[in-house]
């Protein structure tokens, strides 16, 4: 991104257009950064609580107060019977950037014997799953996607989440691609497409499994690229043939001729490459769905060609020495690990209690799972609450302690992509508004108030960076700070046709692609992929869908980047207001019209929304764009209200999209 500054005041914001993969233009979201920096609800200067938890009164302090404040409490409850694990850090990717997301605030919880967080919320269990299969995340190359003559878009809504994608994609297109979109929901990417399979949320093991059974069986399949590159194929044969086309097609609510001629045209094709993205790992069987997908380029060779493959993220190429960065070293004693997606069980449930949390680079009150739980540890009296924002968040008004932070363009990081393949550095554009401070800066501060004498502490953001890159590993030959700070991001050090598979090459344990994975197995896992139905569906749970009958899907909105910018005035009015997509099906069993005000519940809680009759969905299936503040939405709660804090199969991530619920009118 290029900042243009007149007076020490940002006055327009556009893509660089010698940057490859942004090629001059922004997505939507971050056309109107400018309207985050200089909004007049930022938080700019630290405060204190000054009403009740949730109330979100409070009065200005200065810094040395807020300092010696956390400090004094971590302090206490460190040399207390509970000890230092009773202190939580809850953190994701609001502020991307290895310095202030990664560094500086590992070095500090570790040291302080904090408890771990398990960072599970979003892509742990695809991730996991293609680092199994394939050894890393590691995708095909998103400059290469031109090249590509068939692109399944798997899960995913590109036109939204991947913008930078759909130039490559139109170019493919140009030259006589075809483009097959396979999602449960029909997004305004998948207008776009030749052809929409529009199967039943959590079946796409299923999908990819029976294409496998047919490849095979119709002998589709490479057989050199598989006795050369894969091991375990002859398990992953007989696992395949458990799904004939008549199978998948009762599981996954398609017809059988759909599952055969894809499983045939994606043979036969080349290049062929598969763009999967995370929402359909959001439901029990999530990770082996990833997993089985994954496989599917080594069964028909389609690694061999530059173009070809797929393509869940790249972030897997980017190898800085986390040690060196993180510090585990430093770690007193053996504190537990909590996973962050069960953050409302762990405030309720953990022992010892968990009885301070800092929370920065997330907002949990409003994007956590079962939300009501989470708000009911929000409200606890005896838990002391740190929160770092922007942003006067619904996490924000539990906060005892609420710090300014600053934003993107008023702070110096370098970010680790997960699309692409290029190193960015981000230089601070303006000086940081009010009294606002980055997340590593305030590690620093906390650092030195706790005594801890550790070098590391003092290590500048340049330092951190060039620790980062202080490496042998061949894709960062020529990468340095200076090289980084003046041209602003560098490509890894890999060729232009760069194919990252097509002559093996895997970093899993057998160096092959691991049809059959015996690290799975050593875990108890099934070591083949596998299709694991949803927890929450009408074949899985008869019972609770008779309650229940519809399965909720809450995918982000077109506008907001999960509750980053769902909160900005422009970014509301595009989306309008909360709601639901219901099949005409649906709301007339229901008596429900367009644009009437419903209630959306199950057992975990409940919020209201607005309902929209749409052919986009299916019947049993409804759609609720998320996520909505709770503070901006009818009755002051959101979709993830509704939300189990169940966790996938491989990760141990989030179930979001695993979700029966009623609808009625209010």
């Amino acid at each position: 991104m290029l900042v243009e500054v007149q007076d020490g005041r940002a006055v327009k914001v556009s893509g660089d257009p010698a940057h490859p993969p942004t090629q001059g233009f922004l997505c939507t979201k971050v056309t109107r950064y400018l309207e985050r920096v200089y909004n007049p609800d930022r938080v700019l200067y630290p405060m204190k609580r000054a009403g009740a938890k949730g109330e979100g009164r409070f009065e200005r302090i200065s810094w040395d107060e807020a300092l010696d404040t956390i400090a004094r409490h971590f302090s206490d409850i460190a040399q207390s019977q509970d000890g230092p694990e009773a202190i939580l850090p809850y953190s994701y990717g609001g502020t991307m950037g290895i310095v202030n997301s990664g560094s500086m605030d590992r070095r500090f919880f570790n040291r302080l014997g904090a408890s771990k967080l398990a960072r599970t919320i979003c892509s742990a269990a695809g991730g996991e799953a293609m680092t199994y299969t394939l050894g890393n995340k590691i995708g095909t190359d998103v400059e290469n996607f031109h090249r590509a003559r068939l692109i399944l878009l798997w899960g995913t809504n590109t036109l939204s989440s991947n913008i930078h994608l759909w130039p490559e994609i139109k170019r493919a297109m140009e030259n006589g691609a075809r483009l097959i979109g396979i999602d449960p929901y029909r997004n305004h990417t998948m207008d776009q497409c030749h052809q929409l399979i529009q199967l039943r949320p959590g079946t796409d093991a299923a999908l990819a499994l029976a294409m496998m059974n047919i490849i095979i069986t119709e002998g589709l399949e490479d057989r050199d690229y598989i006795e050369r590159h894969t091991i375990g194929f002859d398990k992953l044969r007989e696992r395949a043939a458990e799904f004939p086309a008549s199978r998948a097609a009762s599981i996954c609510g398609i017809t059988e001729d759909v599952i055969v001629e894809l499983a045939r045209e994606y043979a036969a094709t080349r290049p062929a490459v598969i763009r999967v993205n995370y929402g359909l790992q959001r439901h029990a069987g999530g990770g082996m769905a990833v997993r089985a997908i994954s496989c599917l380029p080594a069964i028909v060779g389609a690694w061999r060609d530059v173009g070809g493959g797929v393509l869940l993220s790249t972030s897997g190429m980017f190898r800085f020495d986390e040690r060196a960065l993180e510090r585990p070293d430093l770690i007193r004693g053996n504190p537990r690990t909590i996973n962050m997606t069960r953050l409302g069980e762990a405030l309720a449930e953990a022992q010892p209690p968990v009885r301070a949390i800092y929370v920065f680079n997330s907002n949990p009150a409003a994007i956590a799972p079962d939300q009501s739980r989470v708000i009911e540890g929000f409200k606890r009296e005896d838990l002391f609450t740190v929160v770092h924002e922007q942003f006067q968040t619904d996490t924000a008004d539990y906060a005892d302690i609420l710090l300014p932070a600053t934003t993107q363009l008023e702070h110096r990081d370098m970010v680790k992509p997960y699309g692409h393949y290029y190193l960015v550095y981000n230089e601070p554009a303006i000086a940081p508004l009010g009294e606002a401070k980055p997340n590593a800066e305030v590690f620093r501060l906390l650092a030195e108030r706790m005594a801890f004498e550790e070098d590391c502490f003092k290590d500048s953001d340049d330092d951190i960076i060039s620790q980062a890159l202080a490496s042998d590993y061949e894709p960062f030959d020529g990468i340095t700070l200076d090289r980084l700070k003046r041209d602003g991001w560098a490509r890894l050090n890999l060729p232009e046709t760069f194919a990252p598979f097509a002559d093996g090459g895997y970093t899993t344990p057998s160096g092959k692609c691991e049809l059959y994975s015996e690290s799975l197995e050593r875990i108890g896992l099934d070591p083949v992929p596998a299709y694991i139905p949803p927890r929450e569906s009408r074949d899985s749970a008869p019972e609770l869908a008779a309650r229940y009958p519809l399965q909720l899907l809450s995918p982000p909105a077109n506008s907001f980047l999960n509750t980053t910018f769902s909160h900005l005035k422009s970014f509301i009015k595009a989306e309008r207001e909360p709601f639901i997509q219901l099949n005409a099906e649906d709301a007339s069993a229901r008596g429900i019209a367009d644009g009437e005000m419903v209630r959306v519940w199950n057992d975990r809680g409940s919020c209201q929304l607005l309902a929209r009759i749409s052919d986009r969905v299916k019947p049993g299936v409804a759609v609720a764009l998320a996520i909505w503040w709770n503070k901006l939405s009818p009755g002051r709660t959101n979709v993830n209200q509704t939300a189990s804090q169940a966790l996938t199969d491989i990760g141990a991530g989030a179930t979001f999209y695993d979700n029966l619920v009623e609808v009625a009118k209010r």
